[in-house]
């Protein structure tokens, strides 16, 4: 992937990552009663790592049994916030496609939560299958949402000026667990 230019700031590397992971863990694992099966639904590219490692803390942690782990293909913006899609595409492997998740508590998780068409598209999508309950989870919350979507569980918010991106490099897209601010060059 080509890297926009601009400053970059390191605001939260591995170990910072990892107590952060913990927290989202220990919040997500309260909001659900135990009574229903879990499924955690990552939101491809870089919500799927992060979904495995927050099921992966809620199972080691917390005594939640391993939730089943599904992923929805959702996109609207590229990575530099140009508009892609206007109508927010979404797509999902047939064979989770076909899964009943009747009666699930069901965690989505996304890396950033922006203006909100990504969340907002993926908790109705997953609402037609009727599940017990629906929870957000965002790694970031730019505290920015257009739309009535919020995260039930942040690791951080971060409030920056609108122009800024918001980059969470996640292993296996990037080398480092890390989340960085790219201030992008202006004028160019």
């Amino acid at each position: 992937m080509d890297r926009p230019p601009g400053l970059r700031t390191c605001l939260y590397d591995t170990a910072r990552l990892e107590a952060v992971i913990d927290a989202m863990a220990r919040q997500a694992a309260g909001l659900f009663s135990g009574r229903e099966p879990l499924a955690v639904v990552g939101v491809l590219r870089r919500g799927a790592p992060l979904a495995d490692r927050i099921g992966a803390a809620m199972a080691r942690r917390y005594g939640i049994p391993a939730p089943l782990r599904l992923d929805l293909k959702i996109k609207r913006y590229a990575d530099d916030l140009r508009l892609l899609h206007p109508e927010t595409l979404l797509r999902e492997d047939a064979s989770q496609a076909a899964l009943d998740l009747r009666g699930y508590g069901l965690l989505v998780v996304d890396d950033v939560l922006f203006t909100g068409h990504s969340l907002l598209r993926a908790v109705a999508h997953l609402a037609e299958r009727q599940p017990a309950v629906i929870r957000v989870a965002a790694l970031v919350d730019r505290g920015a949402a257009q739309l009535p979507v919020r995260a039930d569980v942040t690791g951080v918010r971060l409030d920056i000026a609108p122009a800024d991106i918001i980059e969470c490099n996640v292993p296996p897209y990037e080398a480092d667990f890390r989340i960085e601010l790219l201030q992008p060059e202006r004028g160019r």
